[in-house]
């Protein structure tokens, strides 16, 4: 194994509240980062937050990691002011179970956190006292500025007890990587302090797998179009209204179909939503496993990108990732200036809308349609720019390497 061979093994503990057998996207980036680094040689605890465990803790062998699940408040699928108290406590509660473990005395060479939730810096201040080590904050969501943004909260008593917390968190860390450069502003003043470093850590993603996926798209109705689709979740920070009115006008073109995939806050509405209007060249299916995903995007010619467009941070959704690597290019409809508009442009893996014009979104489907006929070196493009910044092999070696100089 690589790190056993240079003499460079770290043993490092990873906090998150997201991890197989979830299937979120979160979850995948975790899952793949963890066999990476088990992969590399090196020696990787998992904690994390778990509501149904009977007893304190349970630990687990997970494709040589050690999980350990501790017992602490439900913090999914609840009431909003339930899940914020939840959230609050979440990491003492975490703290208290930890010290009732057989990991108690456990020391690391290094911590990493997973963020969003926003809520792991008491854990992870702790866990630096204890091992005198450094820690690593993967940052993928700037909360709750993104909420603001959204119109979701407005900069009251609530984003600024947010706020507060996440700044905490930022304090707690040694090593922060955002996902694209044009997030790096944010944390100028976080940066400014001695022995901080700051770095951009794009999204990562492994190995693909070769599951078959239940979704056979010749058995449907959609059977010989051209199919456009979308897997992943489907909620207020994506805008999928705009796709819905591109499928509304598209549906005369009896060549062209969609697919939707997952779930989300806004899943079943968009699913009435197609219903009421008669839409014929549309299918949706409920969440697969994320290792049926490569298989489904092989019967498929065109993946889609929505972010609603009141963002003003940057963002490269997962989805993205697993277009590149299955060699899908992409339309995409984000928020103006977003970093990855230039990418899309830069290595001509698609079209990209960043006015939210409903018109200029249906002229650049209709004319990538035409040019996945015509240019038959997109897929080596795609999958040329994920293996250049998107393998998480890189991902690895950059995090070991941040944890290995402070």
């Amino acid at each position: 194994m690589e790190a056993v061979l240079k003499g460079q093994v770290m043993r490092l503990v990873l906090v998150a509240d997201t991890f197989p057998p979830l299937r979120t996207s979160g979850a995948v980036q975790l899952r793949d980062l963890s066999r990476e680094l088990v992969r590399q040689g090196h020696q990787l605890t998992v904690l994390l937050p778990a509501a149904d465990l009977d007893g304190p803790w349970r630990l687990d062998d997970w494709e040589g990691v050690r999980v350990l699940r501790l017992r602490a408040p439900k913090t999914k699928d609840i009431g909003y002011v339930r899940r914020t108290l939840n959230e609050f406590w979440m990491p003492f509660a975490m703290r208290r179970q930890l010290r009732r473990s057989p990991l108690a005395l456990e020391r690391f060479d290094g911590v990493v956190w997973y963020s969003p939730s926003i809520f792991h810096g008491p854990l992870v201040k702790t866990l630096k006292r204890q091992s005198h080590c450094p820690a690593y904050l993967i940052i993928r969501d700037i909360f709750p500025e993104w909420a603001v943004d959204m119109g979701l909260m407005g900069r009251g008593l609530p984003y600024r007890v947010f706020d507060a917390v996440a700044r905490y968190q930022y304090s707690v860390a040694d090593v922060i990587g955002v996902q694209t450069p044009g997030n790096l502003g944010y944390f100028d003043r976080w940066q400014a302090q001695a022995g901080r470093r700051l770095q951009v850590l794009p999204n990562w993603l492994g190995a693909p797998a070769q599951r078959r996926c239940p979704i056979r798209i010749y058995q449907t109705p959609l059977v010989g179009r051209k199919i456009f689709v979308y897997a992943g979740n489907m909620g207020v920070a994506q805008g999928m209204d705009r796709v819905m009115e591109l499928m509304v006008q598209l549906q005369t073109r009896t060549d062209v179909g969609f697919v939707f995939v997952g779930r989300g806050s806004d899943a079943q509405r968009l699913k009435a939503q197609a219903h009421g209007l008669g839409l014929n060249n549309v299918l949706f299916f409920d969440e697969i496993d994320p290792d049926e995903i490569p298989d489904l995007y092989a019967q498929c010619h065109v993946g889609l990108v929505a972010l609603d467009p009141r963002h003003r941070s940057h963002n490269i959704p997962g989805k993205f990732l697993t277009y590149m690597q299955s060699g899908l290019p992409v339309l995409a409809n984000v928020n103006a200036g977003n970093d990855l508009s230039g990418l899309i442009r830069e290595h001509r893996v698609g079209l990209v809308c960043e006015n939210n014009d409903l018109l200029a979104l249906k002229q650049m489907a209709e004319e990538l349609l035409e040019q996945i006929d015509a240019d038959t070196n997109v897929l080596h493009r795609c999958k040329a720019l994920f293996d250049q910044q998107f393998a998480v092999e890189a991902t690895v070696k950059q995090i070991v390497a941040a944890l290995s100089a402070q």
